[in-house]
């Protein structure tokens, strides 16, 4: 009999167990939980490290190294986009300024 169908089963069960124990952990106690000031604080910045954790590789780095050139099509991509950013603090005409300064030089030029 062939039970290669049971590990992916039990990886499935325990994965679905552990996320709900993990995400109800905070709905357990009947009160809610004091959180120390140093850690409210600190969990402030917690966004924007996670996010640049995530965005910088992606700016930085190509093939798992650092690009070796300043003829990269997201690097004045980013600048532009910033800069847009700092200028008017809009998200959607940020997004719009570095593909649109993107593209043309990654498709068009073949950064």
């Amino acid at each position: 009999m062939n039970w290669s169908w049971v590990e992916p089963v039990i990886a499935i069960l325990g994965l679905a167990v552990i996320t709900v124990v993990s995400r109800s952990f905070f709905m357990i106690p009947e009160r809610e939980m004091a959180l120390p000031d140093w850690l409210k604080r600190g969990l402030k910045y917690a966004p924007l490290a996670a996010l640049s954790a995530v965005i910088a590789p992606e700016i930085f780095m190509a093939h798992g190294e650092f690009i070796q050139t300043f003829q990269d099509a997201r690097l004045p991509a980013v600048v532009l986009a910033s800069a847009y950013y700092f200028w008017k603090r809009g998200i959607l005409g940020t997004i719009v300024v570095g593909m649109a300064v993107y593209l043309p030089l990654h498709i068009g030029l073949g950064w």
